[in-house]
């Protein structure tokens, strides 16, 4: 059983978000009760899965290179997102100004730039050993400034009387407790996880999506939220989807599934035919389109055809490639129709024309529906292989609405007094679609930081 069940400050959740909040609501002077669905062996939330986070800076440190001014930060935010509440995301873009001096002040360790094995960005900066290690320190800090973290219980349901969250449900080995507190701050994520949900936004193609991140992230309590009223945003419709090997794991495959190589060759989907532009995106953000592609083709499914040449450039995979001598085995090691595969790799070839050797962006094939319109280099050098591809899913484009104090909006009243929100389960009011390198977790670490501040002020502290 839950040996307390009243606190100051209750925070939701196990990830980035909620670890940020509990800690700054806690640095505040408050009494604080963290509860995560997830087991002990599986905290940390996708942010285990995650490398960097991005942050504006008007100057270069020992984090990042040159300058991404707040502005430059917003407007980019505003280019992938244009519905999205630009006062909120006015806030994220000025407050991740100090997000990695906040997070050190945690003992976080940062990668040096030029001293690690990821490349330093101007617009992100990178976890030292990855979020994992990000996770377990901030779960290290929590528990040295005296934070009560209950792992195995789930959050399901809210009371409420007038504007205020008077007790929360929650499951804890397997009996129902009701736990209260001055201010709660939710932080458990969205309803990626929750297949029969998923169906709903995406109709049959729900069940060929991977869940790239932890399978306890059912989306309860944002139910629960949106029954007593909360006001919702974004659509559940959408989400960040990306192209992932096949081979991967249905769920919590994380970032190492991804592939980033599709430019490098030609994707056909069931049928052997092309189906998209492999060359009209060759940005390291490509993968995201794919997902969106994936979703909408026959099956779900697809595969990645490359050349012993193309295979050469394309970065480490965590599953070895299928490889074979000839267009046709590849084909039947992939469950393809052989001799369409082959007429499919012979059009593409008889379409491209050669361009300067040494750039391979400038070899096009425009005489083919869909064209290939950069990297078109031939695939002719055997062996030949293929990934194949389904989409994976890392979070929806949907939450609940929140104010500029983190505090959660209702439809028909105004917003919850003691109630506040932070990362994935309210991402929708700055995101509404799209995506920016490093977002996640900043959307995470900068709005539990302030909603954790804003619950202490609320509690007293």
């Amino acid at each position: 059983m839950i040996a307390r069940q009243d606190c100051e400050v209750l925070v939701i959740g196990g990830g980035c978000a909620a670890l940020c909040a509990a800690i700054a609501a806690r640095r505040r002077g408050a009494d604080v009760l963290m509860i995560d669905h997830a087991p002990f062996t599986w905290r940390g939330g996708n942010t285990r899965h995650a490398r960097n986070f991005r942050i504006a800076h008007d100057e270069a440190d020992d984090y990042v290179p040159g300058r991404y001014p707040a502005a430059a930060f917003a407007a980019d935010l505003a280019r992938v997102a244009p519905d999205g509440d630009a006062a909120l995301a006015a806030l994220l873009a000025q407050h991740s100004q100090t997000l990695t001096n906040w997070l050190r002040a945690q003992s976080v360790r940062l990668q040096r730039r030029g001293r690690g094995v990821m490349p330093w960005s101007q617009r992100t900066a990178f976890f030292a050993g990855g979020g994992k290690a990000a996770m377990d320190t901030l779960y290290a800090t929590a528990r040295r400034l005296g934070i009560t973290i209950l792992h195995d219980a789930e959050a399901c349901g809210i009371e409420w009387f007038g504007d205020r969250v008077t007790a929360v449900e929650v499951v804890h080995q397997g009996a129902m407790v009701k736990l209260r507190a001055a201010s709660v701050i939710a932080c458990c994520g969205g309803h990626q996880a929750n297949r029969d949900w998923l169906r709903e936004g995406f109709g049959a193609a729900a069940d060929a999506i991977a869940v790239r991140g932890m399978g306890y992230v059912q989306g309860r309590l944002l139910r629960a939220l949106i029954d007593a009223g909360a006001a919702t945003v974004g659509d559940p419709g959408r989400g960040h989807i990306v192209a992932v090997d096949a081979r991967g794991p249905a769920v919590d495959g994380g970032i190492v599934t991804r592939l980033e190589c599709i430019p490098y060759g030609i994707v056909v989907d069931r049928d052997a035919q092309r189906f998209a532009d492999e060359g009209g995106d060759t940005a390291r953000t490509h993968y995201a389109r794919w997902g969106e592609r994936l979703l909408a083709a026959p099956g779900q499914r697809a595969a990645l055809i490359l050349d012993r040449s193309a295979l050469a450039r394309a970065a480490s995979t965590a599953f070895a490639p299928l490889r074979a001598p000839t267009i046709e085995a590849l084909a039947e090691l992939i469950d393809l129709d052989g001799a369409a595969l082959r007429a499919t790799v012979d059009r593409y070839n008889a379409a491209i024309v050669p361009a300067d050797p040494n750039a391979p962006e400038s070899w096009r094939a425009m005489a083919l529906s869909p064209p290939k319109s950069a990297q078109a280099l031939p695939i002719s050098e055997p062996p030949f292989a293929a990934f194949p591809l389904i989409p994976g899913i890392t979070f929806t484009h949907y939450g609940v609405g929140v104010d500029g104090s983190l505090r959660v909006r209702r439809d028909s009243a105004p917003p919850f007094a003691n109630l506040f929100a932070a990362g994935m389960i309210m991402a929708a009011n700055v995101l509404p679609r799209g995506y920016l390198a490093g977002l996640g977790v900043t959307i995470s670490a900068v709005f539990g930081r302030l909603a954790g501040e804003e619950a202490a002020r609320h509690a007293g502290r």
